[in-house]
């Protein structure tokens, strides 16, 4: 099941207007700094923390904007989505907000924690193979089925204007910054911060951190066309998805880079944001900062912004990992 072919890419004015909508719900985040680690990028990092947003990513945004958008008829009919895990526990918590129903297609292999915090909050759980298409036929069954309102994870123009606005805050927090550096997995996080960098600071450059063993994006980057056919291969569980196709339009538009990254680093950078800043996050939030380690000389002297996903760790099979 793809995103609707009608798809409108959302102006910096949606992303203003899903700023409010969602204000009443969300976490404004704070902007983290950690000395040592300046010291260690060679840079003045400014971390966005949005492991700290409700349902632990920044996903609660764009799940909240696309539920509290829906007029009173549709939201009646609840909403359904496929997700690994923060996206679909981000929806749950968000219906729960407006006392809705949600449905939350899960694939055979997700981290147990998080299939568990999406039944927490209240979602019903469908079964499914791994793979996109199978995520994606098993959530048009089920959206056949109840007549649920699909929202979809990454390729929907209100889950995008959502996610933007974790980049606004962190402008409108930080000041003037040289870049920006977020996770890439679907692209609704990339596509949705380089809206917001287009509305408020054009000049500040966009750089998409995505694991080495799920470089998509990069590929499709360097093609110039979309790239769908590699095999996700990471411990980054929340990266794992295919970057979708208008995702990439307007990640393209932008000029965004991506900048890949192994598991290795990317443990390695968790463990070390975990020391010095005593603040969780999980592997698919700590490519980024990996990302600004492992290219130093790109980012020497710079204010550089980074996007913190998540911190929905699996720590029972997470904290002995790369040691």
């Amino acid at each position: 099941m793809s995103p609707s072919p009608d798809f409108a890419t959302p102006a910096f004015a949606d992303v203003l207007a899903a700023a409010a909508c969602i204000a009443p719900h969300a976490h404004a985040t704070p902007v983290l700094r950690v000395r040592s680690l300046d010291a260690e990028a060679g840079c003045s990092l400014l971390f966005k923390a949005e492991h700290l947003q409700r349902a632990g990513a920044f996903k609660f945004r764009g799940a909240c904007n696309a539920v509290w958008s829906l007029a009173p008829e549709q939201a009646a009919r609840g909403v359904v989505t496929h997700s690994s895990g923060n996206h679909g526990a981000a929806l749950a918590l968000a219906a729960a907000t407006r006392g809705i129903a949600c449905h939350v297609v899960v694939p055979a292999g997700a981290v147990a924690p998080k299939l568990a915090a999406i039944a927490a909050y209240g979602a019903v759980l469908h079964r499914c193979e791994p793979g996109i298409d199978a995520r994606e036929a098993a959530c048009e069954a089920v959206r056949r089925r109840t007549g649920a309102n699909l929202v979809h994870p990454y390729a929907d123009a209100r889950v995008i204007a959502g996610q933007a606005t974790a980049a606004l805050e962190l402008l409108g927090a930080g000041g003037d910054l040289d870049a920006m550096v977020v996770p890439v997995g679907g692209g609704g996080l990339g596509a949705g911060t380089a809206i917001a960098l287009a509305g408020v600071s054009p000049r500040t450059r966009l750089y998409l951190a995505e694991p080495a063993g799920a470089a998509d994006t990069a590929a499709s980057l360097a093609r110039g066309e979309r790239v769908a056919d590699l095999v996700p291969d990471t411990v980054c569980d929340g990266l794992r998805a295919t970057i979708g196709a208008p995702n990439l339009a307007i990640l393209r538009a932008a000029g965004a880079e991506a900048l890949t990254v192994d598991d290795d680093a990317t443990l390695a950078a968790m463990r070390l944001f975990w020391q010095r800043s005593k603040q969780l996050v999980e592997p698919s939030s700590a490519v980024a900062l990996a990302a600004v380690l492992q290219h130093r000389p790109r980012f020497a002297g710079q204010r550089v912004g980074i996007v913190l996903s998540g911190g929905n760790v699996d720590l029972e099979a997470l904290c002995g990992a790369g040691t």
